[in-house]
């Protein structure tokens, strides 16, 4: 690298909230080692890409990235691929990429100090491939939280559930949990440093199990819960087999547990739940949408959906539409089925057309477009607590967030600036489907 680039880097990041955080943590860590961040590509010595391989073709999105790179390799820089596509792409991502000097899968971050100093003195094939065998968490002291307010602990990396349409399990690794006393430290530290909202992240969060035997999932969040200065927590994402009633019980009990859970189901047919190994039926998912709404506190629900599985007939998507109707969820993540890389679908036979997956993806999104807008009309009239979160200067509103997670934008009283990280109360005067309007109120 030319000395002026020595020990810069820059990193893009793409994919959920896991990954985010992963780059949190890994920024952390390179600082820690005496790099510097940088805004550009251009100012870097070392460009890094946190990659995601949930979506259809994003591996392709990858290479298109990494050609776009290499015509900044005459500038002495070097070029890393982190996450999931690093971890099922590997050794390939050298041969399609040659610029490319370092490969790391998410559960190989732990390593990260020693191969900086591979790349450092040199390194060209720099690799960190730990298969499902690695029992490590990636814990460390050095993360770059991003929001000051608001930040994200994982306390379980990888999936053993082998959905048939999905390619985590073969990207994160095994399930392994951090004990939640190692959990506990890190949100008390956080509570000291400010933070008032903490979100616990998992692929499968609450598949949770203390290697120390200590704290059940839903023991643990009461215990985040009740941390001095606390005021919100959230999890996600929760799978429905492992879901608890335990968990409403928490937060029926507990008033700085959110009132929102995300609960994946990704079909209304118990028929295709079974294809897509999902390790539960429809009647046991209502049954867990049932406890929730007979909880004491009325909780929010989201969903994720998949519309176009192999095999789903119209009776079995006329069974998901079904269940919109029953739970009438506040929010749904819906998406057409793609094929992935290693992942057991891929020897199912895909003969549902793109145009088909999109049509029965409309009407989808269009009826749940009208149960999200009776939802968030009931909220017209009560007042809600809102943590501010910032300014939209073209609306001449603040923008903040409910603790059942709606966004709610409203207008302060006359001469106050409420401060991003505080809490205010907000009278609901107008809604929409995704979102609600209102006044602050004294």
């Amino acid at each position: 690298m030319p000395e002026q680039q020595n020990k810069t880097f820059y990193l893009e990041t793409f994919g959920c909230q896991m990954n985010v955080h992963d780059s949190e943590k890994v920024i952390g860590t390179l600082r820690q080692q005496g790099y510097r961040q940088v805004e550009t590509v251009e100012e870097a010595g070392l460009v890094l890409y946190n990659t995601c391989s949930i979506r259809d073709k994003a591996e392709q999105k990858v290479f298109h990235r990494l050609a776009d790179y290499k015509k900044l390799q005459t500038q002495g820089k070097r070029f890393g691929v982190l996450g999931c596509v690093a971890q099922q792409e590997g050794e390939k991502i050298f041969e399609r990429a040659p610029h490319v000097s370092m490969v790391c899968g998410s559960a190989s971050y732990r390593n990260l100090p020693q191969m900086l100093v591979q790349i450092e003195n040199g390194g060209t094939r720099v690799t960190g491939l730990d298969d499902r065998e690695t029992d490590e968490c990636f814990e460390t002291e050095f993360t770059a939280r991003s929001n000051p307010y608001r930040g994200y602990i994982t306390i379980i990396e990888g999936c053993d559930k082998f959905c048939a349409y999905c390619v985590v399990p073969f990207t994160r690794g095994k399930e392994r949990s951090r004990t939640s006393e190692s959990v506990l430290q890190e949100a008390r530290q956080m509570a000291d440093l400010g933070y008032t909202e903490i979100q616990l992240l998992g692929q499968n969060v609450n598949s949770y199990q203390d290697p120390a035997g200590k704290r059940s999932f839903a023991e643990l969040l009461t215990a985040v819960g009740e941390i001095p200065g606390m005021q919100r927590v959230r999890f996600t994402t929760s799978h429905p087999r492992d879901f608890g009633r335990d968990i409403v019980q928490a937060i029926e009990a507990l008033p700085t547990l959110c009132d929102h859970v995300h609960l994946p189901v990704q079909s209304g047919s118990t028929r295709v739940l079974d294809a897509m190994q999902r390790l539960y039926t429809r009647e046991q998912y209502l049954e867990r949408i049932a406890w929730m709404k007979a909880a004491k506190r009325e909780i929010s629900l989201t969903t994720d959906i998949i519309v176009g599985f192999p095999g789903e007939t119209e009776a079995d998507f006329a069974e998901t539409l079904s269940l919109l109707d029953a739970v009438q969820f506040d929010g749904v993540f819906s998406f057409k089925y793609s094929p992935r890389p290693n992942t057991p679908a891929l020897k199912l036979d895909d003969a549902i057309s793109d145009e088909e997956k999109a049509r029965r993806l409309t009407i989808l999104m269009e009826k749940q477009r009208e149960i999200q807008k009776r939802n968030y009309q009931r909220h017209v009239g009560q007042t809600l607590e809102a943590m501010v979160e910032g300014r939209n200067e073209a609306r001449g509103q603040w923008v903040g967030r409910t603790s059942q997670n709606k966004v709610l934008n409203f207008t302060a009283l006359e001469g106050v600036s409420p401060l991003p990280g505080t809490y205010v109360p907000v009278l609901v005067k107008t809604s929409f489907p995704n979102s609600l309007v209102g006044e602050m109120v004294v």
